[in-house]
């Protein structure tokens, strides 16, 4: 490979891997200031964690626009429309004068957000295939996975010199560069002529067939109940860690960032361990990973066990996103290379919206409890393990009908 070749390669890696952080970056930044916007905005902690779940919510249906739009307008439009969008209604966050307002401007933000999440995978799928393209996503795991690691250290350090709003302006200014990154440096990857026509019944049609297709939704489902968990501890962590064991902002943030490292790790693990393993195999080990840290959390939690078995177990949950992530989308996308977009938006539906209907379930019991967070996670990758043995065994692909159109 040629030098110029090679700092174009490097450049797609960053600049996709930026893109593809906007759901942890969007998230987890403002997890330390959680109790203190309550605070500010005279709000409960699950009227706080709404505004998370409004969040994840928008990210979902924003995929589902965006996806089909870029199959068929291709990449960059719909991709600078949804930056833009983000950039503007981070600014709109920051200026919020109630929790209430908050929620309608995060959905609103994050249905911008989702175009860098979705076309970022659609252009890995427009470029690559199989192993290939599980090793490119686990190469985007080393951008990717920084976000949980810097966002909420970045975010506790903001509020020791301002406030929760100086942490949208924080992602103003961030939405706003990568919006010129991308308008400058970020290529097309969907020739004119394998777009489809963004036409509303076409549109619903592939959804349909998507459905139709066990597979895939085994695939995509097992993998949405593992990010589900991880979005409840998400949710969850920073009342937890910082009202029921006493975690200062920035111990929380460290702990935060412990565990984003641990997805890095994996990611980069998964990108070797492809080249001798099936992408099938790999997918269930992270989901044995997470089930067993959810176990493992709940009996430390019913135990009284404290921070030394909590945070090990938050570690397994968390990091096995590392395996979890490339291989469901690996093999959920496997036969979908003419419509990534639209498949990719699937998936990311699926994951957020388990992950925001999970966000305020895990705030119920109150600001001084950790049992409804340890009941969520455990339960979840158990469920993911359920569906993956069910929906994607051998006995269901030999099933699978060979009518879908793909």
């Amino acid at each position: 490979m040629t030098e110029p070749a090679q700092r174009r390669s490097a450049r797609l890696v960053v600049i996709l891997g930026a893109l593809s952080a906007f759901g942890p970056l969007s998230n987890d930044m403002y997890l330390p200031a959680f109790p203190s916007i309550s605070a500010n905005l005279h709000a409960s902690a699950s009227s706080v964690q709404l505004t998370l779940a409004a969040c994840m919510v928008g990210l979902a249906l924003g995929q589902l626009i965006a996806g089909p739009f870029s199959d068929s307008l291709g990449r960059r439009g719909p991709l600078l429309v949804g930056l833009a969008v983000f950039t503007v209604f981070s600014a709109v966050c920051a200026l919020a004068p109630s929790v209430y307002l908050l929620t309608v401007f995060r959905f609103v933000q994050a249905l911008g957000g989702a175009a860098g999440l979705v076309i970022a995978n659609a252009a890995v799928r427009d470029r690559y295939a199989g192993s290939t393209m599980s090793r490119f996503l686990s190469l985007l795991m080393l951008i990717n996975g920084t976000a949980p690691i810097l966002a909420p250290i970045i975010g506790g350090q903001i509020l020791r010199f301002t406030s929760w709003r100086g942490v949208f302006w924080t992602l103003t200014a961030i939405g706003f560069v990568l919006l010129l990154v991308s308008a400058f440096w970020l290529a097309e990857s969907l020739p004119v002529q394998r777009r489809r026509p963004a036409h509303l019944s076409a549109t619903l049609r592939a959804y349909r067939e998507l459905l139709a297709d066990r597979i895939f939704v085994g695939y995509a489902l097992s993998g949405g109940m593992a990010f589900a968990a991880m979005f409840a501890y998400i949710s969850g962590s920073s009342f937890v860690l910082q009202n029921v064991f006493s975690l200062s902002p920035q111990g929380f943030s460290l702990v935060f960032a412990t565990n984003g490292l641990g997805i890095v790790l994996a990611g980069q693990i998964n990108g070797r361990l492809v080249r001798r393993f099936s992408s099938r195999r790999l997918l269930f080990a992270g989901l044995c990973i997470s089930a067993t840290g959810g176990l493992l959390l709940l009996a430390g939690v019913l135990a009284g066990a404290g921070l030394p078995v909590v945070l090990p177990a938050l570690f397994l949950v968390v990091s096995s996103i590392g395996l979890v992530a490339p291989n469901s989308l690996t093999m959920a996308l496997a036969s979908y290379a003419d419509r990534a977009g639209t498949a990719s938006s699937l998936v990311g539906v699926l994951q957020y919206i388990f992950g925001g209907l999970m966000a305020p379930v895990v705030g119920l019991g109150g600001v001084h409890t950790a049992l409804p967070m340890a009941l969520v996670i455990a339960v979840l990758p158990l469920g993911g393990l359920l569906i993956f043995r069910t929906m994607t065994s051998a006995k269901a692909r030999e099933a699978q009908p060979t009518t879908l159109v793909r």
